[in-house]
């Protein structure tokens, strides 16, 4: 005897639904943007916090005065120009997770620099500086590119441990070959010379400009320019790019030098215009949280 089988509905189900207008996508990420400040002061309430005043000091400490909008500006430079560095990698759909060896990479060659040729002009040395964060910061974000079209490494953990190993090389310039001979008990790299460090516009080092610059060139770049559309192409379908003529390890390869030069240009901004040296905390995270930033955009600049 057989017996018939019964067919249960799930207690949840996913289903795609059809594209949304920008007017529920706009109410969608509203709602969202509620849902996670009320989500944050459940947290805050379970360890006995008024979550009210908790978000109220986190405002009121951002821009109560001109100094703290200053200090709010200042942190927020590397995290932009750090996110649009990933957000190019991110639309080929190479999950780079080393913007923080990047911007260290890119640190490390400005400031060498900012230490051993401080009695240039200037201005000349700002652009040399900034020429080797730029170069820094795209040959240390090429080599997981380079493995990944000729080995097919996974670049996810390869740009990950990057990190650590551009941090480590700090570690060795600063308890070695860049060693301030003044320092005493801990070793550290030596401040620079005033002649190396970005100037102020507005009470903030000019890097917030350099940073507004390259957001509209990213954006140019990813909308406007044909390589903006290989990437967006590749991003879609590796096949669907070949079968359109495209050179992928080619595509691959240059974007991924763009995405380590834009991380390296916030390592040498942050090194020159807010650090004043070289130390070890000069990613500070920021290579991680700019990858929350860049998705929480949209990668759209």
């Amino acid at each position: 005897m057989n017996q018939e089988k019964t067919i249960r509905e799930p207690f949840l189900r996913v289903v795609k639904r059809a594209e949304r207008s920008p007017r529920q996508v706009m109410l969608l990420r509203a709602e969202a943007l509620v849902l996670s400040i009320i989500a944050g002061g459940v947290f805050i309430l379970m360890l006995g916090h008024n979550p009210f005043e908790i978000y109220g000091t986190i405002l009121s400490g951002a821009f109560r005065s001109k100094m703290a909008i200053q200090a709010t500006v200042k942190i927020m430079i590397p995290l932009l120009i750090s996110s649009l560095g990933v957000t190019l990698a991110f639309k080929m759909r190479f999950w780079n997770i080393g913007a923080e060896g990047q911007i260290i990479a890119g640190a490390i060659c400005a400031s060498y620099f900012a230490l051993f040729h401080s009695g240039w002009n200037h201005w000349v040395l700002i652009l040399v500086m900034f020429a080797a964060g730029v170069i820094g910061g795209g040959l240390w974000g090429l080599i997981p590119a380079i493995f990944k079209v000729k080995w097919g490494t996974n670049e996810t953990l390869f740009t990950l441990m990057l990190n650590y190993i551009a941090l480590h090389m700090v570690n060795f310039l600063r308890d070695g070959p860049w060693k301030d001979p003044g320092s005493q008990g801990f070793p550290k790299i030596a401040r620079f010379d005033a002649n190396a460090a970005l100037d102020k516009v507005l009470g903030v080092q000019f890097g917030w400009i350099i940073a507004l610059v390259l957001v509209a060139l990213v954006y140019i770049y990813l909308k406007y320019t044909k390589q903006g559309y290989e990437i967006s192409v590749v991003g879609e379908s590796n096949h669907t790019a070949q079968y359109a003529g495209m050179k992928v390890k080619t595509i691959m390869l240059r974007t991924m030098f763009l995405s380590g030069a834009v991380a390296g240009v916030a390592g040498m901004v942050q090194a020159t215009g807010s650090d004043i040296t070289l130390t070890n905390a000069v990613a500070g995270g920021v290579g991680f949280t700019a990858i929350i930033v860049a998705w929480l955009g949209q990668l759209n600049p």
